[in-house]
């Protein structure tokens, strides 16, 4: 029998010739990546372990983007348990404040995650990089912290979704809609500990980012893991970034698979996930007038350049409405050098008149979000507990935070009419 995309890279690297669904497994790591929230837990786990030092220090990556910069003392000692123990074993991909970015657009960006890679990260989005063809899942603090004493991580080989995707999609329907279609399809359990594989010949009409968008999102139907198949896209991404060689993997013809959807690209329309869960999905047309207080561009799952080109597309030449407060979270950190990538982001954000906070997790420290009011943001919905029921025309908002989530598009033109969410 056959093995799917997912089956293939963990076979590989777990020594085996085949793996099935339900096997556990230990296979060696790539990359291990950790946070200045995940990390300093796995930190004190790596040292009650007495290791004198770690598999490789070529192959961990700390970032400390979730607090940086550093919103208070607490944070600052974080970030500072990450330097000292970057320094103390010689983590080479310690990325300072200055040079570093939003995590999971940082990585890939930076050659250190390419196709055929089994990486784990303490944070649940991870399985961004599996836009690459590689595997790639989040993990707890204690997992991290074993394999940056071992190089190696125990699974349970996940069964496989098999997404099929046709047709080309419509102007103004992106990478976020189609997840959110997606989910909002299957449900946030819809995909539970499965690996969610797309394919068909609608792929070749999805960018690298708009893939990277989809593959952070697996996580958000319960996945293990979401991967894409190997392509020219993918291929001309990776080898302007990879700093050596790389193994390209492919699905077998006869890969059993759990369970297979079809989506027409070409039969969708953006979409909007209103609160509490990305499932509670929206077409654009059905949304009707909310009216909205804050827009956020940005974050791990949008926080790309094409990400902000698209949302200074739709307001460009106009202007963001009076009463709408705006802000980007944007990667800062490219390989590419911050004033070359800073010149750029300019340019896309003068149109939206958006204050340039690289601040990377806003909401999550920034006093302009407060309660009672409607936020329109392209992180994910639901993730915050002060989110209670959705905003709808009509309903009185009272210490609360509603936060509706869609692409960056669908973003800009709710900050310029200040209704239609």
């Amino acid at each position: 029998m056959g093995m799917t995309l997912t089956e293939k890279i963990l076979a590989g690297h777990a020594g085996r010739d085949a793996v099935a669904p339900g096997e556990l497994i230990l296979a060696k790591v790539d990359l291990a990546l950790g946070n200045d929230v995940t990390s300093p837990i796995a930190i004190q786990a790596f040292r009650s372990l007495g290791a004198p030092a770690v598999f490789d220090r070529e192959r961990i990556a700390l970032v400390p983007d979730h607090f940086a910069p550093n919103k208070d003392i607490k944070s600052a000692e974080q970030v500072k348990m990450m330097r000292e123990f970057a320094k103390e074993y010689g983590i080479a991909n310690y990325f300072e404040v200055g040079r570093m970015g939003i995590e999971h657009v940082l990585l890939p960006d930076e050659g250190l995650v390419v196709p055929g890679d089994l990486v784990i990260g303490a944070d649940s989005h991870t399985c961004t990089y599996g836009a690459l063809c590689a595997f790639s899942t989040g993990v707890g603090s204690t997992d991290l912290a074993a394999a940056m004493f071992s190089g190696e991580v125990w699974l349970k080989v996940p069964e496989t979704l098999r997404i099929v995707l046709s047709g080309r999609p419509a102007k103004w329907v992106e990478g976020k809609d189609v997840i959110l279609h997606i989910i909002g399809e299957i449900g946030v359990d819809g995909a539970l500990y499965r690996a969610m594989e797309y394919a068909g010949d609608g792929i070749a009409h999805l960018s690298m980012a708009w893939r990277f968008t989809m593959a952070n999102m697996a996580i958000e139907a319960g996945a293990k893991n979401g991967i894409f198949p190997f392509d020219a896209a993918t291929k001309e991404y990776a080898d302007g970034r990879a700093k050596g060689k790389y193994k390209v993997v492919t699905a077998d013809p006869d890969a059993r698979y759990a369970d297979e959807i079809s989506v027409d690209l070409s039969a969708l329309e953006p979409v909007v996930a209103f609160p509490h869960l990305p499932e509670n999905t929206r077409p654009l047309s059905q949304v009707g007038d909310v009216r909205i207080d804050q827009v956020v561009v940005g974050s791990c799952t949008n926080g790309r350049i094409e990400d902000l080109r698209s949302a200074a597309a739709v307001i460009r030449g106009r202007k963001v409405h009076d009463g709408v407060r705006t802000t980007a979270q944007i990667d800062g950190g490219h390989r590419q050098g911050f004033i070359h990538r800073h010149d750029e982001i300019a340019g896309a954000v003068d149109p939206l008149a958006i204050s340039q906070r690289l601040q990377h997790r806003l909401a999550q420290h920034d006093t302009d979000v407060f309660d009672g009011v409607m936020l329109v943001n392209v992180e994910i919905a639901g993730r915050r507990q002060r989110q209670v029921e959705a905003a709808m025309p009509g309903e009185q908002l009272q210490h609360v935070i509603e936060e509706a989530n869609a692409g960056p598009h669908v973003v800009a033109a709710a900050s310029i009419h200040s209704e239609r969410a």
